[in-house]
């Protein structure tokens, strides 16, 4: 089976964030899906299935599959364009979260997922002690969302993942200010699916757009998010959908080889 890495949000190799992509001819089990996310230690590893309706899309991290993910999105979207329907400038993608479109306009890749609205959330001390930092602010969806009081806080900030990993509530921890030069940064942190750090996370974006729109009063935002690789990230909000878009780079081909 063909096997792709690629560097999404990224304008060369070793920036952005890594995602793993399988393009398969017969459908997978779950179980080796897993085995191949696990052995390729991405945060992310994308399966996609040709289908009458475009694409059928799966994300698998090292700790089990997930509902949703932008870079491993637009890193398949990168693969398909490029090496294997290279007359498409749109793909649909069939999903876990519903109908996913992303459409090539240059050389940049814009996304459209859904927005995800978050409500505020109490703190609590368990919290405070695994983030190393209390926050402004405290919001919830699926994740957790810390607002902190500037950009620098946001770079620093050194959690302790194994203290993150035991807070019950959320999926991922999400940290995010308003930036300096961009709108907006933040970090994302998945220990509870065994990724300490996501490099750039699109999925996130789609929490965070509905979030600082209403507090800068704007509907279109350059956000860039704050890990070591760092990635840029060109995003619209759309009443209920968000529109996130980057550049991607190929990082290797190569083939899998599995029973």
């Amino acid at each position: 089976m063909r096997y792709y890495v690629v560097d999404a949000f990224a304008e060369k190799v070793f920036e952005g964030n890594p995602a793993g992509v399988c393009i398969l001819d017969e459908p997978l089990s779950d179980e080796l899906m897993q085995k191949i996310a696990m052995e390729n230690n991405l945060s992310e590893t994308a399966f996609a299935l040709k289908n009458e309706d475009g694409y059928g899309l799966r994300w698998f991290t090292p700790g089990g599959e997930i509902n949703l993910c932008g870079h491993a999105t637009l890193a398949t979207a990168f693969v398909l364009m490029n090496y294997i329907d290279k007359e498409l400038s749109t793909i649909r993608f069939l999903t876990l979260s519903g109908e996913l479109t992303v459409t090539k306009v240059g050389t940049v890749y814009e996304m459209d997922f859904p927005a995800i609205l978050s409500e505020e959330y109490p703190i609590s001390e368990q919290m405070i002690e695994a983030l190393g930092v209390t926050p402004e602010e405290t919001y919830k969806n699926r994740d957790l969302i810390f607002l902190l009081d500037s950009e620098e806080a946001v770079k620093n900030i050194t959690p302790d993942f194994a203290k993150l990993e035991k807070i019950p509530e959320g999926l991922a921890v999400f940290v995010t200010a308003k930036g300096d030069e961009y709108d907006f940064v933040s970090r994302a942190f998945w220990p509870k699916l065994k990724v300490n750090e996501d490099p750039v996370c699109g999925s996130m974006h789609c929490s965070l757009m509905p979030f600082w729109a209403k507090r800068l009063n704007k509907r279109e935002m350059v956000a860039r998010q704050l890990s070591s690789r760092g990635g840029t990230l060109y995003c619209k909000y759309e009443g209920d959908r968000v529109k996130i878009a980057g550049k991607a780079v190929l990082y290797s081909i190569a083939d899998i080889f599995i029973e």
